[in-house]
């Protein structure tokens, strides 16, 4: 009888709070639909890691199988890239490639936070994997974190999916705070028209072969994104492009969320270096919205055509939640002022930047 009870009578306060987490991760995916892909996951991964003698967790336990095979392996986050690149169309970014500038000019966040990281006692390995969750882009904060940091994966993780569901929340109020109304009524000029599809075919293989040229380190990051983004635009695999964008991508993330959950134990997660972590994340979404807004007002001092600065918010990678937020903020300055295009041309981009940006960190720091 008492081994009936032993797991009640084992609970301890921290794996109670964890538990009460993951009600709440599970809530806000279902009831708010933050991120439910991840979040959902997540959080029921958070209640079986923390329920005492769980047979899910360790060494041999089912997650710890996936963790080995997955997330150690870095599988799991690549085979996630494939999956984005077949979803993301790179026309709009073709037909203006200078909005690229802003992909790049959006990762200024992570480096600020790599620098507050430091100064407040993370090492340099974990203060980068704490900076990149700016990037917006998980896969890319799993994929650094998991080489960089383990011991912070789970609250990396947390924090990178957790703000890429509030970017309505966290970007509007910094881009009112850096733009004048007038700025923000600026209309941008979208030319029409299709990109040939050689063209399309041709960007993924170059970008790879650039990026593997210059920054080698984020080939792996950047080569699978790239090949999704060839399954799409070759023309002859529709039926895996389809498999990657569907079956693929939905898998793979269900087995990423769960499997990351099993870092989420209350010994590991409830430390003063979470809240930290949490904070020093918004703190590089902040940066990275402002580091695009501020290059945009930069270089309507040199151009004759004005460029709407709230399109440089569109350069962090989370693609498409943040040009749908310029967008609309757009429309509440100008009902005729559509900035969806542009936006995404920019948000697009950023894709690129954030993980070009990944593969820095890690070439400057292997």
């Amino acid at each position: 009888m008492e081994a009936l009870f032993s797991g009640l009578l084992s609970f301890q306060l921290k794996q109670v709070i964890m538990i009460i987490i993951g009600l709440v991760l599970i809530w806000l995916a279902i009831k708010h639909n933050y991120e439910p892909t991840l979040l959902l996951p997540i959080g029921f991964g958070t209640i079986l890691a923390n329920i005492p003698f769980s047979a899910a967790v360790g060494e041999h336990s089912p997650l710890g199988v996936l963790f080995k095979a997955g997330i150690d392996t870095e599988l799991f986050p690549l085979l996630i890239f494939i999956a984005i690149g077949a979803m993301i169309d790179f026309t709009p970014l073709l037909k203006n490639p200078f909005m690229l500038l802003f992909g790049a000019a959006a990762q200024l966040g992570i480096f600020v936070t790599i620098v507050i990281a430091a100064g407040l006692g993370f090492d340099i390995k974990e203060a980068a994997s704490i900076g990149i969750i700016g990037a917006a882009d998980g896969p890319t904060s799993i994929y650094v974190a998991n080489r960089f940091a383990p011991n912070l994966l789970g609250a990396i993780s947390v924090a990178a999916y957790s703000y890429m569901a509030l970017v309505p929340i966290i970007q509007p109020p910094v881009i009112r705070l850096l733009t004048s109304r007038k700025e923000r009524r600026i209309r941008m000029d979208y030319h029409s028209g299709d990109v040939p599809r050689i063209v399309k075919v041709i960007f993924p293989v170059a970008i790879t072969i650039i990026a593997g040229i210059f920054v080698p380190a984020a080939l792996a990051l950047i080569g699978f994104l790239m090949f999704g983004n060839l399954i799409r635009e070759s023309g002859v695999l529709e039926g895996l492009s389809k498999t990657a964008q569907n079956e693929l991508g939905n898998l793979v993330t269900i087995l990423l969320g769960i499997t990351i959950a099993s870092k989420m134990q209350g010994e590991l997660f409830l430390v003063p270096q979470t809240l930290l972590i949490l904070a020093l994340g918004l703190v590089a979404f902040i940066f990275d919205t402002a580091g695009g807004v501020l290059f945009a007002k930069l270089l309507n001092v040199f151009k004759k055509e004005k460029i709407n600065p709230m399109i440089g918010a569109c350069g962090i990678s989370a693609f498409p939640m943040s040009a749908r937020v310029i967008h609309q903020m757009g429309l509440k300055e100008d009902p005729f002022n559509f900035l969806l295009m542009p936006a995404v041309s920019v948000n697009v981009g950023g894709q690129i930047g954030s993980v070009i940006a990944g593969g820095l960190i890690l070439a400057l720091l292997a």
